[in-house]
């Protein structure tokens, strides 16, 4: 069984990683379906951590983590990883080193945050049953976006139960919605789809 204290104590034991993962990618930022380095960067990580992937959508990248336990429900995670057409303009070490294109979004700290959550579930495995899909989005700030791409190439085949997508409130307010059903959300603090 997995307690809250396991999951706790794994976040805490990542966190200078998390952080470390945010700024490489905050620094090395790419324009929607250009997210090669990033999908590189994803691809590695997911090979350190022992979890099998796939290239979907161009760039984008969907990761599987299969508990040890018996069980069918599936589960997907999602982040985005394109940056905008923006030039930044701050002394920050980590600042974007191409000019004019910069992570003004958060999709850096998703991917990051997504990068680490894969690395908590995959020591979690032994503990858990069904099948949990990491999908990296390309392309989500244009239209049409990688989201679409991603179902029509299967992202969301196996069937998903259950998909999660969060953004980055930067003054740190959180909540959790949970429903039954099909819910799509949008709020200042909270944007989830829930199926």
């Amino acid at each position: 069984m997995i307690t809250l204290n396991d999951i706790k104590q794994l976040a805490r034991s990542s966190g200078a990683e998390t952080i470390s993962m945010r700024r490489h990618l905050h620094a090395h930022p790419e324009l929607s379906f250009e997210e090669k380095e990033t999908s590189t960067f994803i691809k590695t990580i997911l090979d350190k951590l022992g979890i099998p992937w796939q290239p979907m959508a161009g760039t984008g990248v969907v990761g599987m983590i299969t508990g040890a336990l018996p069980g069918k429900r599936t589960i997907a995670l999602r982040a985005d990883m394109d940056a905008l057409p923006i030039t930044e303009e701050n002394n920050a070490i980590y600042r974007s080193t191409r000019p004019g294109i910069m992570h003004a979004c958060g999709h850096d700290a998703h991917t990051a945050s997504l990068l680490s959550t894969a690395g908590i579930l995959q020591q979690l495995r032994p503990k858990f049953s069904g099948t949990i899909k990491l999908i990296f989005q390309p392309g989500e700030e244009v239209l049409p976006g990688g989201a679409s791409m991603l179902i029509k190439e299967g992202a969301l085949d196996s069937p998903v139960q259950t998909l999660l997508s969060g953004n980055m409130w930067i003054h740190g307010y959180q909540r959790v919605l949970s429903q039954f059903g099909v819910v799509l959300l949008w709020h200042p603090w909270i944007n989830y789809v829930l199926l």
